[in-house]
């Protein structure tokens, strides 16, 4: 996610050989997807097959999925955008959207809960063991806002991430469900497998995280069919506007689609700058495509593996910024996941400083490291002030709960700003030899893995910095800055 406050800164077959290596790919969850567009009713319907894989050392008896598309009911108890933002994401005025669950098949019972009606609880009709596999069907509705956010129909687009039953991922104290807040990126999951298919209206294009491997049109409706391995989420953009910039980079199909954009070639070049500049610094981009979609957003843009939302109405000078900051989120939450609920600078501080550290090798751009680095200072010194440091009056901790933060220009703040002075200021420290290694080394150890604050830690320990002070410094708001 970038805010505006922000953007403006083979399968081998192994026969039975005794000499032929096995399969070693990693069984993971796995979603079947088949969801229809009614224009008409403003209205998709899906199915949702999941068919989970209990890689844990104990056996569940249920299962959870995050409702994300029930945050936009009228009467939700948390709402999807704050009132700061109210205006420009509702740009039509008030409007409601919902989850429906139709059905639940493969199962005991299931229900509805959570915080506030986000959570489908499901009973399954038999535990399912280390190893072993639960299948259950999900039928569903999901009615759409107008409104210009992750979710609903955009004046040109319509924006479909978070749309499907997300299975929530599982920590040591069962769970992790995900409450929406209007702050922050309130997601948290596993990677998984996804089998996609969309059917809409012909003149509609789809911009999707997967990569197409089927599409026809038979009597006035189109059916596509998409794959994605590996992944935390899979998102889709529909629009009748779209036009779209094509290009291999480094072996990745790189698509921009965009619908207002009055330099598309400069974007689409930012795009693939970026996507060769985070291959070569951080490792390797893990999926065969990559979409940046131009669409209706409130803010300045979002993440979902392999598709990035930038919003329409981001000026000129600040779409570049904000297109590079949604592509390092590729490798700082889709590859390499963290705990958004409660270390949102994990993977926010470190797309900042990936963003600032393409800009510093990049200065045909304008930017550079001390330009960024003095606005995330000038800015965090704007809101919190050195007097209410000093005093302990400001809440500078970073690993905090998304719902602690009391507006968007805090979390902004501490998450950005402040994220970016932490990862910069060891850098600074510690030197750029065992800096780059110790980030390459975290990518590497915690790909596909919901990483947490020690194993980033862990990294910069295992070249041979003593970093644990140092990032208590930052997180625990000790340091003044």
């Amino acid at each position: 996610f970038i805010g505006v406050f922000a953007a403006v800164c083979a399968v081998v077959g192994c026969f039975s050989l005794p000499a032929c290596a096995k399969n070693t790919k990693k069984e993971l969850t796995e979603y079947e997807i088949s969801v229809s567009f009614d224009e008409e009713k403003e209205l998709l319907r899906g199915t949702a097959t999941v068919s989970f894989f209990n890689s844990l050392d104990n056996e569940i008896g249920d299962l959870k999925f995050n409702l994300y598309g029930n945050a936009y009911r009228e009467n939700a108890a948390k709402k999807p955008v704050s009132d700061a933002f109210k205006k420009r994401a509702y740009y039509a005025g008030d409007s409601y959207g919902s989850m429906a669950i139709i059905s639940v098949d493969g199962c005991q019972s299931w229900n509805i809960g959570g915080e506030d009606e986000n959570i489908l609880a499901v009973t399954l009709a038999e535990p399912v063991y280390p190893d072993e596999r639960a299948t259950i069907t999900i039928d569903y509705e999901l009615k759409l806002a107008k409104i210009n956010h992750r979710t609903g129909i955009t004046e040109r687009c319509v924006n479909l991430g978070n749309f499907y039953p997300s299975l929530c991922a599982y920590s040591k104290g069962g769970f992790i469900e995900c409450a929406y807040y209007s702050v922050g990126d309130p997601f948290v999951s596993e990677c998984a497998d996804f089998k996609v298919k969309i059917q809409l209206p012909p003149e509609y294009t789809a911009a999707t995280s997967g990569k197409l491997v089927f599409e026809n049109v038979i009597s006035g409706a189109k059916t596509t069919e998409y794959t994605l391995n590996n992944a935390r989420d899979f998102a889709i953009v529909l629009s009748k506007s779209f036009l779209v910039l094509t290009e291999i980079v480094d072996g990745i199909e790189i698509n921009y689609y965009y619908t207002t954009d009055k330099k598309p070639e400069a974007s689409f070049t930012a795009a693939k700058d970026s996507l060769k500049f985070f291959n070569s610094t951080f490792g390797k981009y893990a999926y065969p495509t990559l979409s940046v979609v131009q669409t209706g957003f409130c803010y300045g843009g979002m993440e979902y593996p392999a598709l990035t939302m930038i919003s329409e109405e981001q000026s000129e000078g600040a779409t570049a910024y904000t297109v590079v900051h949604e592509n390092a989120h590729q490798w700082w939450y889709a590859m390499v996941g963290n705990n958004q609920l409660t270390d949102a600078w994990q993977d926010e501080g470190l797309a900042e400083y990936s963003a600032m550290a393409f800009f510093e090798n990049n200065p045909s751009y304008g930017l550079t490291r001390h330009g960024l680095v003095n606005a995330a200072k000038v800015g965090y010194r704007a809101f919190f002030t050195v007097a209410k440091q000093l005093e302990g009056a400001a809440d500078t901790t970073m690993q905090r709960n998304l719902s602690t933060y009391a507006s968007e220009s805090e979390y902004e703040n501490v998450t950005y700003n402040k994220g970016l002075l932490l990862f910069d200021t060891l850098r600074a420290s510690i030197g750029d030899d065992k800096f780059n290694a110790a980030i390459k080394r975290y990518f590497k150890n915690n790909l596909f893995k919901l990483a947490s604050a020690d194993d980033l830690c862990a990294a910069f320990i295992f070249e041979g910095v003593d970093a644990e002070g140092f990032f208590d410094a930052f997180l625990n708001g000790k340091i003044i800055i």
